[in-house]
């Protein structure tokens, strides 16, 4: 697999000082990114899983860092919240949220950011139709993970899909074509600099 820059590495210092301190930089802001994007959140009221913005900042933590450090912008995005401190979605901290119905997406947001991330690597967010698949994966991997740990709560049935997958289809599509618009362009503004 050939690696090609993120948007991330376009922008990092040579020198391995500075480049380290850039990238814990790049980690906790991303971390503190998707903390902000949890808040902007609404509960349905048949389902105990939230619309949340944060789905959309995990997969593009993940295609513009790459995959290594989307998926520890996550992992430290769920450490802030085990600690306590209110970064799930509406406010929620603590270790209950990661054992309640939302669980089960919180994990699969660190699997989720580093399929995104490599397939950045490998270039697809250059194009719109690439950069539309990889935003498919990276749902794909986090509703795998979201829908089984629901299973595990509510039992194997239809009742998972309603509450778990369906009323977020239409909110996945809409950040998916955000992120084929946004990402492909970036790229085509990058190169005419460089």
């Amino acid at each position: 697999m050939a690696i090609i820059l993120t948007y991330a590495d376009v922008f990092r210092p040579s020198d391995k000082k500075s480049a380290w301190i850039y990238d814990v930089i790049l980690i906790v802001a991303g971390s503190v990114l998707i903390g902000l994007s949890a808040q902007i959140a609404v509960r349905l009221p048949f389902s105990p899983v939230p619309i949340t913005g944060q789905t959309f900042a995990v997969l593009m933590a993940g295609m513009l860092l790459d995959a290594r450090r989307g998926s520890l912008c996550v992992l430290l995005y769920i450490a802030e919240g085990l600690a306590g401190l209110p970064v799930f979605a509406m406010g929620g901290g603590g270790p209950a949220v990661l054992l309640g119905p939302t669980g089960g997406y919180l994990i699969g947001f660190v699997g989720a950011a580093y399929v995104t991330g490599l397939l950045a690597q490998m270039g697809w967010d250059r194009r719109i139709g690439t950069t539309i698949l990889a935003m498919i994966f990276g749902d794909a991997v986090l509703y795998a993970f979201g829908l089984l740990w629901l299973c595990c709560l509510m039992g194997a049935n239809k009742a998972v899909m309603v509450v778990g997958l369906y009323p977020f289809i239409v909110g996945d599509i809409l950040k998916i074509i955000l992120a084929a618009a946004v990402l492909p362009a970036g790229w085509k503004m990058i190169r005419k600099k460089l």
